[in-house]
């Protein structure tokens, strides 16, 4: 077993749950202690960041490791819970590629960041072309209705 500690914290974040319509948000990460501002230099030369970060609401006992409808849409097929983006995963861990507004000091601010205020993060990594699929990317069609207004303004 192993710990993992936060690197920072989402600051002017939404404060409600929602599963949709994070488009046009706009969030920073602060870092906490014992990480120094230059821990983010050079950050600011790229347009993109995959953030981690922790579904920290997200009680133990709400955690789910087996197939199940997605947003328990009886239309949708059940599916495994490492075939949807849920934040009740066994970790309890979420990702997302944002946009890069700026870096100053110990504060990334960012652009559609689907977490809320407080939330735990735990890695910035940059985006690199290299990193992103080299192969087209194919998904179900519920997939791609259940995200029709997930980026919605």
């Amino acid at each position: 077993m192993f710990q993992i500690e936060p690197i920072g914290y989402v600051r002017g974040a939404r404060t409600t749950t929602e599963d949709d319509n994070w488009g046009n948000t706009t969030a920073t990460i602060e870092l906490a202690e014992p990480y120094p501002a230059e821990s983010l230099a050079g950050l600011e030369a790229f347009s993109h960041a995959e953030i981690v970060y922790v579904f920290d609401r997200v009680k133990p006992e709400n955690i789910v490791a087996s197939a199940r409808h997605p947003r328990s849409n009886p239309a949708w097929p059940r599916v495994g819970i490492f075939a949807q983006r849920a934040k009740m995963r066994p970790n309890r861990l979420g990702v997302t590629i944002v946009r890069i507004l700026s870096v100053e000091g110990l504060t990334l601010r960012v652009a559609e960041l689907d977490a809320m205020e407080g939330t735990p993060v735990v890695d910035i990594k940059p985006v690199m072309n290299e990193f992103l699929p080299r192969t087209a990317v194919t998904q179900p069609a519920w997939a791609t209705e259940l995200m029709s207004r997930y980026w919605n303004a």
